[in-house]
C-alpha cells in the first residue's frame, strides 16, 4: 500500500492531466460545460420536491427532501465511480500498450475526476441544507467520512477496471449489483428500518454493508440524524479501506496481463 500511494505522488503531474481529460471528456460538445456540475444538482433537488409532494412520500418526517437528497447525492458518487472505471483500463489499450507507468494511476484519475464532481456537487447541497435551516452537527468528521468513501470508490474502481479488461460482462454485472445495494443500504429510508427487521443480536451487521455506515455518517454531520448502534459505525469506515486494499491487491495481480488482453 505505502508503493501503492507513492506512486501516485510521484506521478502526480500526469494524474492531474488525466484528472483534467476525465473531467472534459464528461461535458464535451455540451454548451454549459461544466456549469452542469451546478445545474445537475439544483435539477435534481427540484425533481425530487415536487414528486416527493406529489406521492405525499414522507416517511412520516418533515425532513425528508433534506434526507432524500442527501442520500441522492452521495449515492451518485459512488455509481458514477463505479460506472466510470469500467473502462479506465480497457478504454486505454493504446496508453497502456506505448507507454510505461503505474496502471493504477488511471482508475485512481476517474474516481478523482467524480471526487471534484462530487465536492461541487456538496457546496450546492450545503447551500440546500443551509436555506432548509438543516441543523449541522459534528461537520468535523465530514473529511473521515469522504476520505473513507473515496477508498471505498477506489477499492472498488480498481477491482472492476481490472475485471472488465478479462470479462466483458462486468457491466452487466455492475449493473445488476448496483441496484441490489442501493435496496439494501439506507439511501430514501433511514438506516433504523434496516435494523428493526434484523434479530436484536444481529443488527451491528447492517455496518458491514460500508454505505450504511458513510449514509448515516453524513446524515448525523450534515442534518443531526442519530445513528442507531453509533458506536459500530466504525465497522463500515474499517469495510471501506478493506475494500480499496483487496481491490488494490486484486489489481496487482493482474495488471501484468493487460497489455496481451488488450
Amino acid at each position: 500500500m505505502p508503493t501503492f500511494f507513492r506512486d501516485i505522488y510521484e506521478r502526480r503531474e500526469l494524474l492531474g492531466i488525466l484528472i483534467g481529460r476525465n473531467l472534459k471528456i464528461r461535458y464535451k460538445n455540451s454548451a454549459l460545460g461544466f456549469f452542469w456540475t451546478l445545474l445537475s444538482p439544483l435539477f435534481m433537488i427540484v425533481i425530487y420536491s415536487v414528486f416527493a409532494r406529489i406521492m405525499k412520500w414522507n416517511l412520516g418526517r418533515d425532513d425528508f427532501l433534506q434526507f432524500l437528497v442527501v442520500g441522492i447525492v452521495v449515492w451518485q458518487f459512488l455509481v458514477m465511480c463505479l460506472n466510470d472505471s469500467l473502462n479506465a483500463i480497457a478504454g486505454n489499450g493504446n496508453l497502456i500498450k506505448k507507454t510505461a507507468f503505474p496502471r493504477h494511476i488511471l482508475p485512481v484519475s476517474t474516481v478523482l475526476a467524480n471526487a471534484v464532481n462530487f465536492l461541487l456537487t456538496f457546496v450546492v447541497l450545503l447551500g440546500f441544507l443551509l436555506i432548509m435551516r438543516s441543523e449541522f452537527q459534528s461537520v468535523w468528521i465530514l473529511p473521515l467520512v469522504m476520505a473513507s468513501q473515496c477508498a471505498l470508490c477506489l477499492g472498488l474502481s480498481l477491482a472492476i477496471s481490472a475485471s472488465h479488461v478479462f470479462f466483458k460482462d462486468t457491466e452487466h454485472a455492475i449493473g445488476v449489483g448496483t441496484l441490489a445495494w442501493f435496496f439494501m443500504s439506507p439511501v430514501f429510508y433511514s438506516i433504523d428500518f434496516q435494523m428493526d427487521i434484523l434479530p436484536a443480536a444481529w443488527r451491528s451487521a447492517v455496518f458491514l454493508n460500508p454505505m450504511s455506515g458513510v449514509l448515516s455518517a453524513y446524515r448525523y454531520a450534515l442534518m443531526s440524524e442519530p445513528i442507531p448502534g453509533a458506536e459500530h459505525v466504525w465497522v463500515s469506515f474499517a469495510m471501506c479501506w478493506a475494500v480499496l486494499l483487496a481491490g488494490q491487491a486484486l489489481f496487482r495481480g493482474s495488471e501484468n496481463k493487460f497489455a496481451d488482453e488488450l
